[in-house]
């Protein structure tokens, strides 16, 4: 008996948990709810036009960015620049000591005083017939070819000065006095960045969305018609002059979804680096946007919902939103439209399908 007595009040305390389980998850399947008998607040959805900035990650790079490289092998004899330093097309940069270079100089003109020697000579004896016409046309044509050689072995020569190919900043100069130099090696760069050029990534509902929106019947007249920009650098600092789009690729890559769009910004106090990062910020107008609070949504793993109203019944709708800059709002992408009513507070006390009050 003492056996069972046990036995009862161990189902009897299981039974009691049971209960206290029940009352907290909202009851059984078919009994009352939390939050059942409230009334929660609700708004009916109407689309509104509304101006936003959509920002974009981007890298600065120079208009004209081009490698500096020997034309010749050697080591490097002078270094006329450093890192930093404005330079103007053709302005010396490097020199480069290359023995090969001028041997090959020195052979070129050794040939070129021997074949005219031979031509001197022979052209007399040519002019009264003791040679024939045809060993003086072989010596004359010996001197071209001399000649030529010659003519490319000085232009050589002058590769030993490395000069700059447009007008703009040095960049990282790794290699000093002293280093072997090839012709695949990478002295520098030099970059034109009087304009900043920002590439940057587009999506293909975005792309299409703005294309619609920018005036113009063709590609030139719409991006003609693209708002400026702007440029806000990754400490936060906004540069202060606006850009433009300049171009948009022909192509949209598979992979991603994404197109390449290129801005410009003007650098003519030269306050924007090349390899700066940061974003762009491109002005977005929608004629027709849903805007809800996020406090009227909540996540699971990663998905954004909302309860939505279906006749007196709270139903669960699986949204894509986009975060305002606000904070508290989200811009709806597609899960809602117009006309549907939100329950906009109080969502934890809700369960999918629940009936409920509300105003």
């Amino acid at each position: 008996m003492a056996g069972i007595g046990k036995n009862i009040v161990l189902l009897t305390a299981i039974c009691g948990l049971a209960a206290c389980q029940e009352g907290a998850s909202g009851g059984k399947a078919g009994g009352p709810a939390q939050g059942a008998g409230r009334t929660f607040p609700t708004e009916v959805l109407s689309s509104r036009p509304i101006d936003l900035q959509s920002t974009y990650p981007a890298t600065l790079m120079g208009q004209d960015e081009v490698e500096v490289k020997p034309r010749l092998e050697g080591t490097i004899e002078k270094v006329y620049v450093e890192e930093g330093e404005h330079v103007r097309k053709g302005q010396r940069l490097f020199r480069i000591n290359s023995p090969a270079t001028a041997m090959a100089l020195r052979q070129a003109q050794a040939q070129y005083a021997t074949a005219s020697l031979d031509v001197e000579r022979t052209r007399p004896l040519a002019e009264k017939g003791i040679v024939s016409g045809v060993s003086l046309s072989t010596y004359q044509n010996a001197l071209a070819s001399a000649k030529a050689a010659l003519q490319d072995a000085k232009a050589s020569m002058g590769w030993v000065e490395v000069r700059s190919p447009v007008d703009g900043l040095v960049g990282t100069i790794d290699d000093r006095v002293g280093n072997l130099v090839t012709p695949a090696t990478t002295l520098t760069t030099v970059s034109n960045t009087s304009e900043i050029v920002a590439d940057f990534s587009l999506q293909e509902k975005d792309l299409y969305r703005m294309l619609g929106q920018w005036k113009g019947s063709s590609m030139a007249e719409k991006l003609r018609s693209v708002p400026p920009m702007r440029f806000v650098r990754s400490d936060g600092t906004a540069y202060p002059l606006p850009g433009r789009v300049e171009t948009i690729s022909g192509k949209i890559d598979p992979a991603t979804g994404c197109v390449n769009v290129r801005a410009k910004f003007p650098n003519r106090k030269g306050l924007l680096f090349s390899g700066t990062s940061g974003e762009v910020v491109l002005p977005d107008h929608r004629d027709a946007a849903l805007v809800i609070p996020q406090k009227a949504t909540f996540s699971v793993q990663d998905k954004v919902l909302v309860y939505a109203l279906e006749g007196d019944s709270a139903v669960q709708r699986s949204l894509l939103v986009e975060a305002l800059s606000d904070g508290k709002d989200y811009l709806v992408d597609s899960g809602l439209a117009a006309g549907d009513r939100i329950v906009t507070d109080g969502i934890v006390n809700l369960s999918n399908g629940q009936k409920i009050k509300f105003r």
